[in-house]
């Protein structure tokens, strides 16, 4: 039996308080809808996915000692996934609020990060990360980790493959300063706009020549259900997503799909073949389960992966 690739993730596992109108969105007005609670954060929705695909795989983020904590340690656990996380008493677990529309677009978002500022720059320097980055066949990484903490990170993680996650459009220039050091970044339209210096509505090639401008070697750049864009060494190409029938939450769709192309890189898949597996995740995910991360069998995976196109090549 082979063995599985070990992936050593380090960024946001926090409480998602996700609100859902149940109408129109009316500014300034309350508002009616549900309100749900779970455990995301976009290393933590990838890396649970990259586990159901396969992948052996621990976590440092930072936590509070609060209830909260105990809840987002549940969920790594029952995620199969070893924790590294350093736990402060005195502190309240990182959280973000995201408010969506009916059709489960993200209407604002409020993201509670200090401990991160505070607490992950200091938690790399730690001998077990530096003992996990040596065990590691990757590193994944997100912006939720200011630019220091990336800059030391991919300082210890020379020689592997470092994958990054862009996170949000006021986070993504954090990246800037490793944007070299990367094998691939995982963006919307938006991030990559901030990162790449141009309009968010330029064409795909107009996007990705400003992407490799800036440093990248290669990248995934989603736009909602819209096609998502690929480049590395071998070239760039579009992958355009079935229309779901049905849609649920896309809020981490993307921390799926990224969560899935790695695992397939990981089996010696090529980037255009992976992100077609990650297309298929990302589907489950929006379409079959409110949760952020899908529950799929081998089963529905294969059908799902059926219905996404072949990669076409940019002009």
């Amino acid at each position: 039996m082979m063995k599985s690739s070990t992936i050593l993730a380090v960024g946001g596992a926090y409480i998602e308080r996700r609100g859902r109108l149940v109408g129109a969105f009316v500014p300034a007005a309350s508002n009616p809808g549900t309100m749900r609670e779970h455990v995301g954060g976009a290393v933590f929705n990838a890396l649970r996915c990259a586990v159901r695909r396969g992948v052996s795989a621990s976590l440092l983020s930072v936590r509070g000692g609060d209830a909260q904590g105990d809840t987002v340690l549940r969920a790594i656990t029952e995620a199969g996934i070893a924790d590294l996380s350093a736990v402060f008493l005195d502190r309240a677990t990182p959280s973000h609020t995201a408010l969506v529309d009916s059709d489960g677009g993200l209407i604002a978002g409020l993201a509670d990060m200090v401990l991160y500022e505070l607490a992950l720059p200091k938690q790399i320097r730690r001998a077990k990360v530096r003992e996990a980055i040596g065990t590691a066949d990757a590193v994944l990484c997100d912006a939720n980790l200011p630019s220091t903490a990336l800059e030391r990170l991919a300082a210890l993680a020379a020689g592997k493959p470092v994958f990054a996650l862009a996170v949000s459009s006021s986070r993504a220039a954090r990246l800037t300063p490793v944007l070299d050091l990367l094998v691939l970044t995982f963006m919307n339209r938006q991030e990559a706009g901030v990162l790449a210096g141009v309009d968010i509505d330029a064409d795909g090639r107009g996007i990705v020549d400003g992407l490799r401008h800036a440093g990248l070697k290669g990248g995934v750049v989603t736009a909602g259900g819209g096609p998502v864009l690929g480049f590395d060494e071998a070239g760039a190409f579009s992958i355009s997503p079935p229309l779901p029938q049905k849609r649920a939450d896309v809020t981490g769709a993307g921390d799926v799909l990224a969560g899935a192309t790695i695992a397939a890189l990981l089996r010696g898949l090529t980037l255009r073949a992976a992100l077609r597996e990650g297309v298929a995740a990302a589907m489950l995910a929006v379409v079959e389960s409110a949760d952020t991360a899908a529950a799929f069998s081998g089963t529905g995976f294969a059908e799902a992966l059926a219905l996404v196109p072949e990669a076409r090549e940019l002009a």
